[in-house]
């Protein structure tokens, strides 16, 4: 093929690489100049296209400019890595609130079905303190009490892992990310996975706060929790809420397919799951090495859980309610 054939073959497509690279301003650069999804086959295309040029000993003014051209393309799709972090951080700023708020046909529900029990039971269990093993087995009933008793070498933790912070830590975000994964996953069985799961977390924990309210644990039990809870609570009803958006997609389509009712559901869900796991992951590293410190008085426990609390709910209620925190504008 002569150089002139090759140009006229390919100067469309650097055409369009060049209205990207010579595009002023942020915003019009975030602008792909290809689907995202084509990009890496359309650089390893241009990269290709230098190396023709330089096997078949074309001009050196058209390799230079091919050289240029895959140095600067290869700058600005490496340099749309600190974009990407900027709009991770977007999105925890103002998106995921914004998101939550606008969800709230979901999220109510969940709220509802996961803290109705647990609040519920904990006056149950101090009432009617037999009916604590018709929800939690006495194995399970005595750990919690091992773990809490005032005795206890270290708070929240069974003797064998005393002082074993990391070892904790991944326990802790194994038990958070499994019931977050119940509460998310149970929506493919058209929303009644999450409405269980839901409810049955709510009573677990329920049932053991009460236990040991009854027990006089008050400030080793809710001096423990009280840090990591609302970041841990928040975070498995969110997951929850994102499960029954799910099954509600499959149970009311509407004019849509079932799989096209779920894949647009679906899009929304996984977000509200990114967030809800970031929540139930900081909640571990909270719940291993702040919830169990010994030297730290209680009454500071009470108060950074409850200065969480507070913090939490003023960031879904106040946060993203700008430009940043427009769902269109996020997606």
């Amino acid at each position: 093929m002569k150089e002139f054939q090759f140009v006229e073959m390919r100067q469309l497509t650097w055409a369009v690489w060049d209205d990207w690279l010579d595009s002023r301003g942020l915003a019009i650069r975030e602008r792909l100049p290809f689907a995202a999804k084509e990009l890496p086959h359309r650089f390893r295309e241009l990269c290709h296209d230098l190396s023709i040029a330089r096997d078949r000993d074309y001009s050196s003014l058209l390799i230079d400019s091919l050289h240029k051209r895959v140095l600067r393309a290869q700058q600005h799709i490496y340099g749309a890595q600190p974009r990407l972090r900027r709009a991770w951080l977007t999105f925890f700023l103002a998106g995921f609130p914004a998101l939550v708020r606008g969800e709230w046909r979901f999220v109510i529900p969940a709220l509802l079905l996961f803290f109705l029990p647990l609040a519920a039971y904990i006056p149950i269990a101090h009432y009617w303190p037999e009916s604590v093993y018709l929800v939690i087995p006495a194995d399970h009933a005595a750990q919690m009490e091992e773990m809490y008793s005032p005795d206890a070498p270290s708070i929240g933790r069974l003797r064998r892992d005393a002082g074993d912070d990391f070892r904790m830590l991944a326990a802790y975000i194994w038990n958070n990310v499994r019931l977050d994964f119940q509460c998310f996953a149970g929506g493919l069985l058209f929303g009644v996975g999450s409405i269980f799961y839901l409810v049955y977390n709510g009573l677990i924990i329920g049932a053991t706060a009460g236990h040991l309210t009854r027990l006089g644990y008050i400030d080793t039990f809710w001096g423990f929790v009280a840090g990591h809870s609302s970041l841990e609570l928040i975070g498995a009803v969110l997951a929850g809420a994102a499960g029954l958006r799910v099954g509600y997609a499959l149970i009311a389509p509407g004019n849509l397919s079932r799989v096209t009712a779920l894949k647009r559901s679906a899009r929304i869900a996984i977000r509200m799951l990114s967030g809800a796991a970031v929540m139930t992951f900081s909640a571990a590293f909270v719940e291993a090495f702040w919830s169990p410190l010994p030297a730290v008085p209680v009454a500071i426990k009470y108060a950074v859980g409850g200065g969480l609390w507070v913090l939490l709910l003023a960031y879904f209620l106040f946060a993203g309610h700008g430009p940043a925190g427009d769902p269109r504008h996020a997606d």
